[in-house]
This record gives C-alpha cells, sequence and structure tokens, in this order.
C-alpha cells in the first residue's frame, strides 16, 4: 500500500522537500542485505515500516526534519524484531555522521547557492537571498558556524542550541570577533571629526554636508558589527544654525551686488526659505542613501534615528531640531517609490519619537509635531514612542535611545561625559543568548519545584554561553574596525590597542534574552500571563532573571542585563524543538511559533490600553531591553484615536508602537491588507483579497515583526504569528 503524504520533509541543509517512503525502503534493503539471511526482515515487513512512518510523518503539523524520520526507522525495525538489521542501520548512520561532522559547511553553502534553503532564505525578511552580496556574506556565515560549532564553542553549548533549550544568536558572526548593536557617537565624529576609509573627515561647513557624512559613517558603522545601531537627529541641529549663517551671508552679498535692499525682514525671510530647502535636501540624502546603500552583508544598514526635542536647549537650536523632525516624518509619511513607481513603506530607518510635556497636549508649543507624527504612524507604521516621562522614572532621570530595534544601555554611575551626565552615545552591547523558558516549564512537566531548579540550571548555561560571547571579544585590537574603536563612533583608541577595558564596567552590555513567558505559564498553571492567578508567578520568573543578572555583573563587572528578545526565525526553530521533543500540548507547543519575550499572545483578546498597561510592569523587568506593541487597523482616517494611544503610552509605558497596515498589489493597484491563505498543502501563503494575486514578487507586504518593518516574506512560523494575530483597537 502506498500513503499519500502531504507534509514536508526538512534536510539537513535545510531544503525542504516532498516525503518519499522508497528512500525508507532502500535505506533499509541495504541495511537487510548485510546481515545473514536467517535475520532478514522480508518485503513485507519492510514496506510495513515505510508506510507507518508515512502515516505519522502525515499526521504531523510541522514540516518533519530527516533526523526525525531515521528515529522513526530504527524503531520500527525494533517493532518488527528486526534487530541484527537495526544494528547495521545505526552503524550505517553513525558512519555517515562522522563524515558530515568532518566538513558540515559544504551542503550548507551549495545549497544557499542553489537559493533552496528554506531556513537561510527566510532567516531575514530583510535581506534577498538571491543577490551576490548577500550569498557572500551567508557562505562567510556558513564557515563562522561550522567553526563555532566544531572549534569555538563548548559542546554543552552547541547541543543546547541545536536542541532549543537556549539559542545563541549570531553565530554566523561568532568567529570574527564582532559585537551586536551601539549608539554612534555622531556628536563627537562631526564636531571634532572622523577618519573614514583612511580619509581624514573634518567638521562639516553646513547642515547637508553634515547629513552627508552621517550616511557614511552609518555605512561604515554597519559594515563592521552585525546588529542595529541609532543616531539621534540632535546631533546634527547645531549644523543648521551653522548653514543659516552662511546662507545669511551670501544672501546680504548678492543683494549688495544687485544693489537691493538690506531690509532685515527680507534677508531673514530669504535666509530662511532657502535653509528650509537645505534642510529638506539633507534629510532626502539620509532617507534615500539609506534605503538604497547596501552594507557588506547584503541589506540596508540596521539603523533608528531619535527625535528628541529636549534632548538640545531650548530656544533656536530647539527650533532647528523641530525642523529637522517635521522634515523627516514629512518625507517619511510619502515613503519612497519601488521600481514600479509605486509610493511604498520603506523598511528603515526605524523613527523614534519622544513624547514629552512639550509636545504631548493640544496647548504645548510641538503640538504640531506630534500630530503630524501620528499622521506618520498612520500611513507608514513609524515612528515608534518613547514616554520621557516613564523613562526618566525607570533611568534615573534620562531620556536616550535604543540601539537598533529594542536594545537599551543600562544606565552606569561608572560612565560619565565630561559635564558627569551618564554616557550613552558611544556605548555598545556584546551580544545575546536567548532561554526558552517554555523548554524549562515542559521539561519539568508542570512540577514547580522541578521548575525552578531547571530554570537556575538553565540559566548557568546561558551564563557560560554569554562568557563565550565576552571571551571571544577579548583581545580584539582596534585596528580590525577603525571607524568603530579609533575614528569615535564607539571610541578614540590607539592603533593596536586592544578593546578590552570597554568589554568592563558598564561601558558595554551584554543580553540575557528570554521568550516564551506566556506559553511557560500555560504549561505550567493552564493559564495566560494575564491572568490574576498566573501573573505572580510570571513576575518572579522575570525577577529571578534580573537576580542572576545582577549576581553575574557583581562578581565579574560585566553589565548582563535582561532583553525581551525579537526573534524572527528563532520563534519557528523554537517551536519546532519544542514539538520534537515534547509533542503537541494544547495551548504550549500547537503552534509554528511562540511568544516573543512578555507579550500578550497574539491571539488574546485584549484592548489596546489593557495590554500596554499590563505589560508596562513586564518592560520595567526588562532593563537590556524591550517594546511593546497594539495591533490596530488602518487608522488614516481616525488620527484622534492614535494620538489617544499615543497619550496612554506618554503615561503608562516607555516604548510602544502601533502595527498599522501598508500594503500594495502590483496586479490590481489595491493598496489595502494583504490576506494570509492556506494552499492546497497547507502551506500559508498571501493573497490580494482585490484580484486573488498569489505571486508574492508582484505585491508589496509590510508587517512589523520583531520591533522593526519587514518588507519581504516571512518563514511558516512567523506567518502563522501574523495570521493569529488579533486587532487591540
Amino acid at each position: 500500500m502506498s500513503v499519500d503524504v502531504k507534509t514536508n520533509v526538512i534536510k539537513r541543509n535545510g531544503e525542504e522537500v516532498d516525503f518519499n517512503s522508497q528512500k525508507i525502503i532502500n535505506a533499509v534493503h541495504k541495511a537487510n542485505e548485510e546481515v545473514d539471511r536467517l535475520h532478514q526482515m522480508n518485503d513485507y515487513q519492510i514496506i510495513a515500516i515505510a508506510d507507518n512512518i508515512a502515516n505519522k510523518v502525515n499526521e504531523s503539523t510541522h514540516a518533519v526534519n530527516v533526523e526525525d524520520i531515521q528515529d522513526m526507522v530504527e524503531t520500527g525495525i525494533m517493532a518488527m524484531r528486526g534487530y541484527e538489521v537495526a544494528q547495521k542501520y545505526v552503524r550505517y548512520r553513525y558512519k555517515r555522521e562522522l563524515t558530515r561532522k568532518s566538513n558540515t559547511t559544504d551542503n550548507g553553502i551549495l545549497s544557499l547557492l542553489d537559493n533552496i534553503n528554506e531556513e537561510v532564505n527566510q532567516e531575514n525578511s530583510n535581506k534577498n537571498p538571491v543577490i551576490n552580496s548577500t550569498q557572500r556574506d551567508y557562505m562567510a556565515g556558513e564557515v563562522s558556524k561550522d567553526l563555532s560549532r566544531r572549534v569555538l564553542l563548548p559542546e554543552e553549548i552547541v547541543r543546547a542550541h541545536e536542541e532549543g533549550i537556549i539559542h545563541f544568536h549570531d553565530t554566523d558572526y561568532f568567529a570574527q570577533r564582532e559585537h551586536n548593536c551601539d549608539l554612534i557617537n555622531l556628536e563627537d565624529m562631526l564636531q571634532n571629526g572622523t577618519v573614514i576609509s583612511e580619509t581624514l573627515i573634518e567638521k562639516p561647513h553646513s547642515f547637508f554636508t553634515a547629513c552627508n557624512v552621517t550616511t557614511q559613517i552609518v555605512a561604515q558603522v554597519a559594515s563592521n558589527q552585525y546588529g542595529g545601531q541609532s543616531f539621534t537627529l540632535a546631533h546634527l541641529a547645531p549644523f543648521v544654525d551653522i548653514s543659516r549663517q552662511k546662507i545669511r551671508k551670501n544672501v546680504i552679498e548678492e543683494r549688495k551686488e544687485c544693489g537691493e535692499s538690506l531690509d532685515e525682514a527680507i534677508i531673514s525671510k530669504v535666509t530662511e526659505r532657502r535653509l528650509r530647502d537645505e534642510v529638506r535636501s539633507g534629510i532626502q540624502t539620509i532617507q534615500y542613501q539609506l534605503i538604497t546603500l547596501m552594507t557588506c552583508n547584503g541589506q540596508a544598514p540596521f539603523v533608528t534615528v531619535f527625535m528628541y526635542l529636549d534632548e538640545v536647549p531650548e530656544g533656536q537650536t530647539r527650533d532647528d531640531l523641530a525642523m529637522i523632525i517635521e522634515e523627516v516624518l514629512v518625507q517619511r509619511m510619502q515613503g519612497v517609490k519601488n521600481e514600479k513607481g509605486v509610493w511604498i513603506t520603506p523598511a528603515f530607518p526605524k523613527l523614534i519619537y519622544v513624547l514629552d510635556e512639550d509636545n504631548i497636549s493640544e496647548e504645548s508649543k510641538y503640538w504640531g509635531l506630534t500630530e503630524l507624527a501620528a499622521k506618520c504612524t498612520a500611513k507608514r507604521m513609524v515612528p515608534d514612542y518613547i514616554s520621557a516621562k516613564i523613562m526618566k522614572e525607570l533611568k534615573q532621570g534620562d531620556v536616550y535611545p535604543c540601539m537598533g530595534c529594542r536594545s537599551f544601555l543600562t544606565v552606569e554611575d561608572s560612565q560619565r561625559n565630561a559635564d558627569g551626565s551618564h554616557k550613552y552615545y558611544g556605548r555598545f552591547n556584546q551580544g545575546v543568548v536567548t532561554i526558552n523558558l517554555v523548554d524549562v516549564a515542559c521539561s519539568s512537566e508542570g512540577d514547580m519545584d522541578e521548575f525552578w531548579k531547571i530554570l537556575d540550571e538553565r540559566l548557568e548555561l546561558c551564563h557560560r554561553a554569554l562568557r563565550c560571547r565576552h571571551e571571544r571579544l577579548l583581545g580584539t585590537i582596534s585596528d580590525v574596525a577603525p571607524i568603530l574603536w579609533q575614528n569615535g563612533a564607539l571610541a578614540r583608541l590607539k592603533k593596536g590597542e586592544k578593546i578590552d577595558r570597554l568589554l568592563f564596567d558598564g561601558y558595554s552590555t551584554i543580553s540575557l534574552g528570554y521568550a516564551g513567558l506566556y506559553e511557560m505559564c500555560m504549561r505550567m498553571l493552564g493559564k495566560s500571563h494575564t491572568d490574576p492567578e498566573a501573573r505572580p508567578f510570571a513576575l518572579k520568573v522575570m525577577k529571578r532573571l534580573n537576580d542572576k543578572c545582577r549576581e553575574w555583573k557583581e562578581a565579574e563587572h560585566i553589565s548582563y542585563s535582561v532583553y525581551g528578545t525579537p526573534m524572527e526565525s528563532t520563534t519557528y526553530k523554537f517551536s519546532k524543538c519544542l514539538q520534537k521533543r515534547f509533542g503537541i500540548i494544547p495551548g504550549v507547543t500547537d503552534k509554528n511559533y511562540i511568544t516573543n519575550s512578555y507579550h500578550v499572545h497574539v491571539s488574546e483578546q485584549i484592548d489596546a490600553f489593557s495590554k500596554l498597561k499590563f505589560e508596562a510592569e513586564f518592560q520595567k523587568l526588562s532593563p537590556g531591553g524591550a517594546v511593546s506593541y497594539v495591533e490596530v487597523p488602518n487608522m488614516q482616517n481616525n488620527i484622534p484615536a492614535v494620538l489617544s494611544v499615543m497619550k496612554f503610552i506618554y503615561n503608562n509605558i516607555m516604548y510602544a508602537e502601533l502595527n498599522t497596515k501598508s500594503d500594495y498589489c502590483e496586479c490590481c493597484g489595491y493598496d489595502g491588507e494583504m490576506a494570509i491563505k492556506e494552499d492546497e498543502s497547507g502551506k500559508l501563503i498571501w493573497e490580494c483579497p482585490n484580484c486573488g494575486n498569489q505571486d508574492q514578487n508582484h505585491m508589496f507586504v509590510a508587517r512589523r515583526t520583531c520591533g522593526y518593518i519587514g518588507t519581504q516574506f516571512w518563514n511558516q512560523g512567523r506567518t502563522q504569528e501574523i495570521r493569529d494575530r488579533v486587532l487591540h483597537l
């Protein structure tokens, strides 16, 4: 009998293929032929093994790994009492495994060059896996992963990572001694000069030039690290007045030459008009260069732009900063044209707008900017919002940007600027290791004493993994990335000087990530962490994570901090590992994803204000960074509702965003929300609800997935998570 199987199989190289029972029959036949005739199995038994496995694969809710199938083959042979055949089959597997371990990179590299590695193809929704620069980066990444697995990392860390017990982030860059993310000290580089590609870049003499230099700095930084970076528009604000004085001088000279009136009002009016044009051109330069630049890793720089009015002195400089922010919002709201000439939502730069006393109410001076920000969010999903009020409560009175999408530096009294204020710009993050809290709960089988025991063991495992990250960076000399370590982005070290002192005493952080707080509660208590009976347990777990980070920091003078991990591909990987280890547990492992950090589950019915209020308490316990969101429909015709959410953010939570929709179908021109459907094989695909177009090459879909906007397409786990999202407003 032949079983019709619709579920796919994931090969070792990441390629997803159709199940083929003949391969099982062939493999068992080979093992069968190596034993005495007396102990051989008959053809009917071998076919029965293949059919039984086909039925199991067909019943699976997810693609099955080839290793899982081989385990089933062993079990199937034993069930038929073919013990000698099973022994031969196990030996064959062992020999094949040894061969693969001798060089694990070849198949991985060849599969990504042939564009058949689904894991790599959907790893990052903002990287095109087909183009040469991305493939070159992925090839280097495969080598780095191989070195990390076989040479650089302890076997226990590798095993825990592969089993989904922890996630050792960015192993594709680990071998290269690169760090995660940072806050660029743009002020130092612009005011005191820098060096780019061995060329001295002096202090700019105009706003436009400062914008040009900024984009070059961002591109250089992005090519020498693997995470996000942020800069503040406040560091560009002083150059507006430099341009103003320069333009004013030219206007006076022109009018003198033409014999025209030197009336002060006329001179000021002409000057301000030309200044506006320069600001517009400067911001356009930043927007278009950052979008069209491609770094050595095959994507636009992952950069965040910070917009905080009170970061500069009140008066002319603050008004100039407001003018810059206004121009950024206006241009972002317009969007950019794609190759078809359609205005679309760009993924980067990510924008963050700070809500404060001078822009949060209708009577405040800069309320007009806040209204503009609301309109921009409704149309293009950005900016996101930081509450200066709440952040000052949590960060000793300071307000500063995250590094990239959500990673925040900790407040460190040991790190000060010349004026005595806390230092943030120029600091960075060493890397992340994430604990799978769902696995802790499942491993404990619901026993609370066992849960805490396993949690502590897993946290120590994460600690050892984080030490590996830290120790890999130790001994790095500044020459490896002059833009970072020598020329001001992060430091002004000498040539040949090691970066070691920047790894201790709070100059940089290192992050203990966590995932699946919701599913953890479901497994242990059968309730969501939003339930009053489960919430104390969830908070107690968060406190344990923070206590451990504090303990490690005090002992080692390394700034460990708890981090609400953004998981794009890892959410799918963790779910698959959980299903493999524990099977399908309703409400826990029955999805192709697990929930990011502390978030309320995407399918849980809760209103926007309750969600933000609830998550604010957990955000406090993620000092290394986290961001909350609310899922909303098209809000372009309901700006007052957007403003009401923004005001609620200001009063209740430090950092949050609104997930709006921004899609377009090239076949019919529909600009509403694309739908997610199941095809005949059960695979989730995108479809235009207007014309039925299912060709992803002829549609544009933008969704926020991990704090930033993705503008291509996602793996099946993330797509299912997007489909399951309910509206909060």
